[in-house]
């Protein structure tokens, strides 16, 4: 894997494990609660990943795209491209919504705050950030995501060899665990929920991977790039998966399950790591109202600040409905839109694998601007 591959590699994983990664609460609902099974959901999850990042990154490459936009419309013809486009927006500034509510559950959880009171204090931060235009400071608050992992896969390895719980305590937690729903009723069984978690993330990570993918110029390093960071996020998922089920029968009801278990390590760990998952709910909280605001309205201009401030402010009253409910409301609505993407990247596959790169960069489907 060159330098680009894994740049590619790193970016698509550090766009998909975001505060509600990093905060366990998605793995507990969507592969915990399964019991010990649900680790062949993460795996489901793992290959998905790969494949969709190979072929994102490889076909934008190809295109040399600068917009996520240009690979939508080589995907669906210009006109379903758009209306993907913008459905796609609206879930996203539900992730923006569920980021709200995940900073006040972590306040509330590690400081004894009223849950409201973190989350005024995060939309403060994200209308501040939006209105001021600072420049730098998400790449400042990115900064953090390697020390988030490595407090994650320390706090969840350190949890494995320390659980004692037997098997038959954590499988009967785990039907206590609220899984993931979808269309209103439980998600029957781990290979669906590996499926629609994949398909949630792809859709957060589209528009990225797409410019990253653009910026590339040979083809065959994207699509390396996207299958490694596709692996990598696979392998982060099945060991946290581990760790929580190892420690199901402590977490049960726990909205923030990795701060419990950082705070059983120590309570100043349970400090590092609630800071650092408000900086990570603080960066994506950031990206997605930014990129709902755009939809709407220039970047930096006066419409573009009030605008944003309005929907930060919706975004509020939206979040108290709780985190773990937005949680398993939002992704799979957001998922479904992922199983549109993913069902077309697989057509986009199948007709273009046997293709040349001379070929596939002729094609007047790559040609939107």
């Amino acid at each position: 894997m060159n330098k680009h591959s894994l740049q590619i590699a790193l970016a698509y994983m550090s766009v998909v494990i975001g505060g509600g990664f990093a905060s366990g609460n998605e793995v507990l609902q969507f592969f915990t609660g399964y019991g010990l099974v649900g680790i062949a959901g993460s795996v489901v999850a793992a290959v998905l990943f790969a494949f969709l990042g190979m072929h994102i990154a490889r076909i934008s490459s190809i295109m040399q795209a600068d917009s996520h936009k240009q690979v939508l419309y080589s995907l669906f013809g210009r006109q379903a491209g758009f209306v993907v486009d913008v459905i796609l927006s609206f879930f996203l500034y539900g992730v923006g919504v569920v980021m709200l509510a995940g900073a006040g559950s972590t306040l509330a959880q590690q400081f004894g705050l009223a849950p409201l009171v973190g989350s005024i204090l995060m939309t403060v931060l994200v209308i501040g950030t939006l209105c001021l235009n600072v420049k730098g400071i998400i790449n400042l608050i990115s900064a953090v995501m390697p020390f988030l992992l490595v407090m994650v896969l320390a706090i969840t390895v350190y949890s494995i060899y320390t659980s004692t719980g037997t098997s038959a305590e954590l499988s009967q937690a785990a039907t206590e665990v609220q899984v993931i729903t979808f269309l209103g009723a439980e998600v029957p069984n781990w290979a669906l929920s590996g499926l629609l978690y994949a398909s949630f993330n792809i859709a957060v990570g589209f528009p990225m991977l797409a410019v990253i993918g653009g910026l590339t110029k040979s083809p065959k390093a994207a699509a390396f790039g996207g299958v490694g960071g596709g692996l990598g996020l696979g392998f982060l998922i099945i060991l946290l998966n581990v760790g929580l089920f190892a420690n199901l029968d402590k977490l049960v009801g726990i909205e923030i399950p990795t701060l419990l278990l950082a705070q059983q390590i120590h309570p100043w760990l349970a400090v590092l790591m609630s800071l650092a998952l408000i900086c990570m709910i603080y960066s994506t909280a950031v990206g997605m109202f930014f990129a709902f605001g755009a939809r709407f309205a220039t970047p930096e201009t006066t419409r573009f600040k009030v605008l944003s401030a309005i929907f930060a402010v919706v975004g509020l009253g939206l979040s108290q409905v709780g985190f773990t409910k937005l949680v398993g409301t939002v992704y799979p609505m957001l998922g479904v839109v992922g199983l549109i993407l993913i069902i077309a990247i697989g057509i986009s596959w199948v007709r273009t694998r046997k293709r040349s790169v001379e070929e596939l960069a002729a094609d007047p489907r790559a040609q939107h601007k």
